[in-house]
C-alpha cells in the first residue's frame, strides 16, 4: 500500500519562503515521477512541478525561477522549495507520485500567503 504524507505549509507572508516536504512509503519501483500540483479556491488543479527518478524537472511557467523541485530517491521523498512567494500562490498543495501507470495523491497541506 502505498501513502504520501505533505508537510510543511502554513501561513507565510509575501516574499516570503516555505518549504513542502512529501514522504512516499510503501515499497514503490524506483522507476517513477514525483511532483506537486496545487488548487486554489474557483480554480482547477494545476500541476507545479515534477521530477522524475533522473531528476529531470519540469515546471509551470507561473512559478518558475521562484521555485525549485528535488528529490531524494533513497527516502521516496519529494521537496518545493517555495521562494519570493505571492498571494496567487495560496492554494491547497497535493503531493504526487506516478508509478507504473497509476497515480497516487496526498491529502495535501494548505498554503496561505497573505499579509
Amino acid at each position: 500500500q502505498v501513502q504520501l504524507v505533505e508537510s510543511g505549509g502554513g501561513l507565510v507572508q509575501p516574499g516570503g519562503s516555505l518549504r513542502l516536504s512529501c514522504a512516499a512509503s510503501g515499497s514503490i519501483y524506483s522507476i517513477n515521477v514525483m511532483g506537486w500540483y496545487r488548487q486554489a479556491p474557483g480554480k482547477e488543479r494545476e500541476l507545479v512541478a515534477t521530477i522524475d527518478s533522473g531528476s529531470s524537472t519540469r515546471y509551470a511557467d507561473s512559478v518558475k525561477g521562484r521555485f525549485t523541485i528535488s528529490r531524494d530517491n533513497a527516502k521516496n521523498t519529494v521537496y518545493l522549495q517555495m521562494n519570493s512567494l505571492k498571494p496567487d500562490d495560496t492554494a491547497l498543495y497535493y503531493c504526487y507520485l506516478y508509478v507504473l501507470e497509476v497515480n497516487y495523491w496526498g491529502k495535501g497541506t494548505l498554503v496561505t500567503v497573505s499579509s
